[in-house]
């Protein structure tokens, strides 16, 4: 991991110590909360539909014990003893006083972590693979290049007041587990003739207006990576639109210019800029790196794999899920599961991130990571060691055997929480959960991906999930949208509206007539939902969803 230095400390207590200050003049009235908000925004702090809510930044997703320990501090000390972890990798506390939030910064700079940037039209908290630096895929670790990015965007000056808010998504693999089509930069590592360099990818973003990233630049030399990025943003600076926030982003930007003017703009723009570039940077990058040295890796049998593999079903079925291939022989990456069935998504309590941080202390090498998908990974296991953590895990309600399956849906806060959201998330995704453990269906599906957002800002990554469902308001009644085939991979693609939304009570049955629909359909057991759906296409999905207009086709067809 980074190791942070007394600068970063001095930062954080100076940037506390303000907010501290201003926290006090808006509780004794000298600032009205139109003048408090761009200031408690740009401190991570929002003010939600019942209480305000305090984003917390996991930088690229990676903790040690230690942080995850005072997560779970803070969550019993100043707010309701849970924590939610989100799509940006960031953890949220949803029930914070406002004259205790400075205290709750000074707690976390004590483990060096804070709410920097995790608001306002600026660079957001920088994402990466959650098997960053453990996956046998990878051609390098992403973690150190998004460092380098978050220090860079860290208060930079010119980037404060961006036309709208900025999200950058980094990988080490081909194999796409950050999402980097739907950001407004994703970077992917490449290595050409022993040269290491980057894929950028622009104007990507979901939300009212989505769609999927462009190449920008087919392989960037590494050196030239900061100057780049620093040309990107400042084209968009200059070029994004202010005069409608709905299409302030830089998707907006790319689609209204073509991609082909970005690209000149940029080019344009990075060779002003590329000489005062020095190579400072790429010495930091050095440094960087060898704060993320691989780990110590311990050499032992396997036996106790194995042995419980063989006897254990539970323990198996955990195994066939929520593992995955490790870069180092005997060891492999464990996802825990956030989402017990009917439970909320992305929740942690108090007592479950202790837990998750002394497993990690004594089975992982001090390390975990958030995922997007609101999991929480322990990167680096031997195989030894994973009955006794699938043990400890399920004593905990942590041991849910479903990453990858029907029941490991990602699901924004919704109406529960949100002031935005126009229909809630949280109870469909639990009802959904529930009713497919009730079936007993859940492995025979395998891999599919729901996602749900409670609106059009799809915080939920409804577009990307291979079944997608989106909350609407319908005249003050909650609607839900479906849409199907969207995909957060290398593949990446967004899903196709399958018609007329359901309601709260019907969208439950509809996504189970799906399900059902898919399993007659597929060409043998191994077929995915997504593979399925790519085959036959809409129509046969809907038909099922919607047996009325089939009927009504098949009798004007008949006549």
């Amino acid at each position: 991991m980074y190791h942070y230095t007394d600068f970063d400390a001095e930062f954080l207590a100076t940037r506390n110590a303000q907010f501290r200050a201003q926290v006090e003049r808006r509780i004794d009235g000298s600032l009205t909360e139109d003048e408090f908000k761009p200031l408690r925004l740009m401190n991570g702090l929002y003010l939600q539909l019942h209480a305000y809510m305090l984003r917390v930044a996991i930088p690229y997703g990676t903790l040690n014990g230690a942080q995850m320990h005072k997560l779970a501090d803070i969550a019993d000390k100043w707010d309701k003893g849970y924590g939610h972890f989100t799509t940006r990798q960031n953890i949220q506390y949803n029930w914070p006083e406002l004259r205790d939030v400075p205290d709750m910064l000074d707690a976390l700079a004590e483990v060096n972590l804070h709410a920097i940037q995790t608001s306002g039209n600026t660079i957001r908290n920088v994402t990466a693979d959650h098997f960053a630096g453990a996956a046998a895929d990878e051609v390098a670790d992403p973690r150190p290049v998004a460092e380098l990015i978050r220090q860079w965007s860290t208060d930079h000056p010119e980037f404060q007041f961006l036309p709208r808010k900025f999200k950058v998504a980094v990988t080490g693999s081909a194999n796409d587990r950050a999402v980097i089509k739907a950001h407004d930069i994703g970077l992917r590592i490449l290595e050409r003739d022993g040269e290491i360099g980057y894929e950028v990818i622009v104007g990507g973003g979901l939300g009212r207006t989505p769609m999927i990233g462009k190449v920008l630049n087919e392989f960037l030399p590494q050196a030239d990576l900061l100057p780049y990025l620093e040309a990107i943003v400042s084209v968009y600076n200059l070029l994004g639109r202010r005069d409608n926030k709905y299409k302030a982003r830089i998707k907006i930007t790319v689609h209204e210019n073509g991609i082909d003017d970005i690209r000149a703009r940029v080019e344009e723009r990075f060779a002003l800029i590329r000489p005062q570039f020095t190579g400072v940077d790429q010495q930091m990058l050095a440094r960087i790196e060898a704060d993320f040295a691989q780990p110590s890796y311990k050499t032992a049998s396997d036996d106790p794999f194995r042995n419980a593999y063989q006897h254990d079903p539970l323990f198996r079925s955990w195994a066939d899920t929520n593992i995955s291939e490790h870069r180092a022989p005997g060891y492999a990456i464990v996802s825990i599961s956030l989402k017990a069935h009917g439970k909320t998504p992305g929740d942690a309590s108090s007592s479950q991130m202790r837990l998750m941080a002394e497993l990690a202390k004594r089975y992982g090498h001090d390390e975990l990571r958030i995922s997007h998908e609101q999991n929480v990974i322990m990167p680096h296991v031997h195989r030894a060691d994973l009955p006794s953590v699938f043990s400890a895990l399920r004593a905990a309600g942590l041991g849910t055997a479903n990453i990858g399956l029907i029941s490991d849906i990602i699901a924004c806060p919704g109406m529960d929480y949100c002031a935005l959201a126009t229909a809630r998330s949280i109870p469909v995704a639990q009802q959904i959960a529930t009713r497919f453990d009730e079936l007993k269906l859940e492995h025979d599906v395998g891999p599919l991906k729901i996602k749900i957002s409670g609106c059009i800002n799809a915080c939920g990554h409804h577009h990307v999930g291979h079944i997608g469902i989106l909350g609407l308001d319908r005249a003050g009644v909650e609607n839900y949208q479906i849409t199907l085939g969207g995909d957060g991979t290398e593949d990446a693609a967004l899903g196709e509206r399958a018609g007329p939304g359901f309601s709260a009570e019907a969208i439950v049955p509809a996504i189970e007539t799906l399900v059902l629909t898919y399993l007659d359909l597929r060409a043998e057991p191994s077929e995915t939902f997504l593979q399925t759906y790519k085959r036959l296409g809409l129509a046969p999905f809907k038909a099922a969803l919607y047996p009325e207009d089939q009927s009504q086709k098949d009798r004007a067809n008949a006549a």
